[in-house]
């Protein structure tokens, strides 16, 4: 989405964008559009975006402490990226031990990688959903220990099932004292 207040510019983008690499404007989604933009008007909004960014820098400092390699070092927005090559393990295998676990991520490539994109040699982790839950960020340096017990117990890229059972324990927990919604 661009959004631009300059009329030059938005003749150059329409007139680049449109008809030739965008269809219609999808009717559909445009009531969901204004809602979100009605959203992001708001106060509360703009203190989940700064949360969202906290917590993702509790996961990642929490996963460097523990030697997990986060790519450039930490991060500046809701995605925390990680290369695993040092630990020798594939992102496709990471995300389904981090699933069995009960962790949602998604393999991911890293800068030089040189696995294919249905491999990966990275794991991509977001902030946006357990900070909708309502986890903070020491909530979020659990999450980070959890993920990277899960990580630190790969042996020659086979992960540990006893780990993945002990960690989904502690998540079903977590999801519990933060359900998604309330009174269930």
């Amino acid at each position: 989405m661009i959004l631009t207040n300059d009329e030059e510019i938005s003749k150059k983008i329409n007139s680049a964008v449109f008809p030739g690499l965008q269809g219609g404007p999808l009717m559909h989604a445009i009531a969901g559009k204004a809602a979100g933009f009605g959203e992001a008007l708001k106060d509360e909004f703009k203190l989940y975006t700064k949360n969202v960014v906290l917590n993702a820098k509790s996961l990642s400092k929490t996963l460097i402490s523990r030697g997990v390699n986060v790519i450039s070092g930490g991060t500046d927005n809701h995605i925390v990226l990680v290369d695993l090559r040092k630990q020798m393990i594939s992102g496709n295998l990471c995300e389904e031990a981090l699933e069995r676990s009960g962790i949602a991520c998604n393999k991911n490539g890293v800068p030089f990688d040189k696995t294919s994109p249905t491999v990966t040699s990275g794991i991509r982790l977001g902030s946006s959903a357990a900070t909708t839950r309502g986890l903070k960020e020491n909530d979020f340096v659990d999450l980070g220990n959890l993920i990277s017990d899960v990580i630190l117990g790969f042996e020659k890229n086979v992960s540990n099932k006893k780990i993945e059972k002990i960690v989904n324990k502690e998540i079903v927990k977590i999801c519990k004292k933060f359900p998604i919604y309330f009174g269930v």
